[in-house]
């Protein structure tokens, strides 16, 4: 049971071989085994849980429905609101926070069924990729506790791989959907920008109206059909909005060899570490012999840096919202002294674009995104030849734990010695900047057996065939496979 996928167990409940009662037990009893030494499921509700629970049986005893979920127990990340729940966003200015309406994507999730019974960890108001902060403390990677499950929806990645949870809510504006799901050997999947509702989400701060830039809400499941069905709830109007329907075209094909298929697993840019290469290398080499084709050619125009400069001076404006007064007149003063500290170093050149972004004006703002529009034309046309893209999620698989320093100045251990730790973002830029949908599902392992995991980019609005593509590869490779120590 602890790591069936949720379309499983929902057809189990509907069956009636399991009740919603014994099922919520029964991911509370792994939670119990496992929890400690992993520090994944930061807060329960659990009177509250199986009272609804019960309600579900009996509503199900009656022959009522009360939706694609119904009666489903889950975990949802804790940067969203839950009513009755702790979300501190991993903050200690919000431990206190007990919401009193849902996040309206977890509205959706409730009023499919779904019961929420816990929320899992994150970095401090999910600003990097490991899950630690002050009022929870570390997460640990079920594959290896040493490592990080990556952030920022690294403790709902972790919770999937512990069979804590068979579907959970994340959120993604750099990779923190995707490099989770990657380090950890599940899926999920970054939507197309707006169609779903980040209302409710924190950061920004608590009763938030307007929703940012660049991020997104989006299912991580341990099966692509659990994705497909959680996006299906997930997705669409605001209750404010209703005048429009949101509709996702059906996908372009189903069958492997019907795609036409781009490939780009290389760059200068962002060098993929061997071990990873490898895996994604035996991965399309399997794709390949049973029938997968690829555009020659097609990669030709792509450019990690083309993409990578105008998303970081984007994302710099939207976390910069947030930065105290104090240190963004710092960066503001600084600004011009790091660029040159950072280049004589020779550290990644985009982290002095990230300080420009943080403190850049509205009209230097007008002018970059004026830049992304023409480049989501001329990807609309790109698309008009390929249905899907194929790209590395991240240059490494999930690394040791390394707290030190800050964000900026952080470099990590990986097996070509240590890099900068903003390397992360390359791989996931132009999904997030040109707001297009991805998917990652795993497709391998490492030397060492940590998982590797494959991003699959569509066009805007073709979450559908990036997720029918999803399952092929799913079909072909394997999909999700339980952590040897949990298995």
């Amino acid at each position: 049971m602890p790591f069936d996928d949720a379309t499983e167990l929902l057809s189990q409940l509907e069956a009636g071989s399991v009740t919603s009662s014994d099922l919520l037990e029964q991911h509370v009893e792994q939670l119990r085994a496992h929890n400690q030494a992993l520090n994944v499921v930061v807060a329960t509700h659990l009177d509250e849980a199986r009272h609804r629970a019960q309600q579900a049986d009996e509503a199900r005893a009656r022959g009522e429905s009360w939706g694609p979920l119904h009666g489903l127990p889950m975990t949802i990340k804790d940067s969203y609101e839950v009513v009755g729940m702790p979300t501190s966003s991993g903050s200690s200015q919000l431990k206190s926070h007990i919401p009193k309406t849902n996040a309206d994507a977890v509205q959706r999730l409730v009023d499919a069924g779904a019961i929420v019974y816990g929320k899992t960890n994150l970095p401090r108001f999910a600003g990097e990729w490991q899950s630690f902060n002050k009022v929870y403390g570390t997460t640990n990677n079920p594959w290896d506790p040493a490592r990080t499950p990556g952030g920022s929806s690294g403790g709902s990645a972790a919770s999937l791989a512990s069979g804590f949870t068979p579907l959970e809510l994340g959120s993604d504006i750099g990779g923190s959907i995707r490099i989770p799901a990657h380090f950890c050997g599940v899926c999920g999947h970054k939507p197309t920008y707006g169609t779903i509702s980040m209302r409710g989400h924190v950061p920004g701060p608590p009763g938030t109206i307007m929703e940012g830039d660049l991020a997104v809400a989006g299912p991580m499941a341990r099966s692509v059909r659990d994705l497909d069905l959680a996006l299906g709830v997930l997705a669409g109007a605001r209750p404010e909005d209703q005048a429009w329907a949101l509709n996702l075209p059906a996908p372009a094909t189903r069958t492997l060899g019907d795609y036409r298929v781009a490939v780009w697993m290389e760059d200068p840019f962002c060098p993929i570490e061997n071990d990873v290469r490898q895996a994604l290398q035996k991965a399309l080499d399997g794709l390949r012999r049973e029938g997968m084709t690829i555009e020659r050619g097609a990669c030709s125009s792509l450019s990690l840096e083309k993409y990578v400069d105008p998303y970081i001076r984007l994302l710099g404006a939207v976390m910069g919202s947030g930065v105290p007064a104090k240190m963004y007149r710092m960066l503001q003063l600084a600004g011009p002294a790091l660029k040159l500290q950072w280049r004589l170093q020779k550290r990644a050149p985009y982290l002095a674009t990230y300080v420009e972004g943080v403190t850049q004006t509205h009209r230097e703002w007008l002018r970059t995104n004026e830049k992304r529009g023409r480049m989501i034309r001329r990807i609309h046309q790109w698309f008009d030849d390929v249905d899907i893209l194929l790209t590395p999620v991240a240059p490494w698989a999930a690394f040791p734990h390394t707290q030190d320093k800050d964000v900026l100045n952080r470099r990590i251990p990986v097996p070509s010695g240590k890099r900068d730790y903003v390397e992360h973002l390359p791989w996931v830029a132009l999904a997030t900047v040109l707001g297009l949908p991805a998917t990652t599902i795993p497709v391998g392992r490492t030397s060492a057996g940590l998982p590797v995991g494959l991003q699959i980019v569509g066009p805007r609005f073709g979450d559908r065939t990036c997720l029918a593509f999803a399952a092929e590869v799913e079909r072909v490779l394997g999909g999700f496979s339980a952590p040897p120590a949990l298995a």
